[in-house]
């Protein structure tokens, strides 16, 4: 009997119709649970990260192309009520900015693609913030200063920058990531953003800025890699 026949039709259509039914269901339930999904994933990478210091975790495959990086084992967690930013060293006015400060200030928006040295990359993030040269204006830079020194509430981690890169208008002490605030395991509540640079200059979990006569190499780069971390 030819396959067009009627006779062929009554249990085969009904099958197919059922198939493709399932397989649009399948592909509509992936849609709704995919960001929950992602963000679980997500979650056990940070938390595997910060209890990996040799960095180990950071090579597990990620979906959304970020890695999760901690050089301690834990990071505390900072926020509305307890988070502060410090400006020091080599400035006429010393200031301490809490949240809300931060967000009063002008900001500015960056998008650009997020490399690491590791060799991933996530093409167009979004970043937030207030511009590093605005808040060392604020400060006032003395004479004798050439440099900054960036340091961290995980207690460990530090970056440094000249202070004509600091001054760059693509560089921000950043509030948002992605168009949200930035998490802890990105490094929120503030973190660093060096757009120009590999992703290791843009320190996490940011809690003071110093600024130096000289640049004092921070982590990484006491470990070998390079002060001037051009793309």
């Amino acid at each position: 009997m030819p396959m067009n026949e009627p006779g062929n039709l009554p249990d085969g259509a009904p099958v197919a119709r059922r198939t493709l039914l399932g397989m649009l269901g399948l592909g509509a339930t992936g849609l709704v649970t995919a960001p929950y999904l992602q963000s679980g994933w997500e979650g056990l990478l940070a938390k595997a990260s910060q209890n990996d210091p040799t960095g180990l975790a950071g090579l597990l495959p990620n979906p959304a192309g970020f890695r999760y990086y901690s050089v301690v084992g834990s990071v505390p967690r900072k926020g509305e009520n307890d988070y502060t930013l410090k400006i020091g060293g080599l400035v006429n006015r010393p200031r301490t900015y809490t949240l809300a400060d931060l967000r009063a200030l002008p900001q500015a928006r960056v998008v650009r693609d997020v490399r690491c040295t590791d060799g991933w990359r996530v093409e167009k993030v979004p970043f937030e913030g207030v511009r590093l040269s605005d808040l060392l204006e604020d400060s006032g830079v003395g004479a004798s200063g050439r440099a900054l020194s960036f340091d961290c509430f995980d207690g460990a981690y530090t970056e440094s920058l000249t202070l004509e890169q600091a001054r760059r208008s693509d560089v921000l002490v950043a509030l948002r990531m992605q168009d949200a605030p930035i998490t802890h395991e990105h490094g929120g509540p503030v973190r660093l953003y060096v757009a120009p640079m590999y992703f290791y200059k843009s320190a996490k979990w940011l809690s003071g800025i110093s600024v130096t006569e000289r640049v004092v190499p921070g982590y990484w780069e006491q470990r070998g890699y390079d002060v001037d971390g051009w793309l």
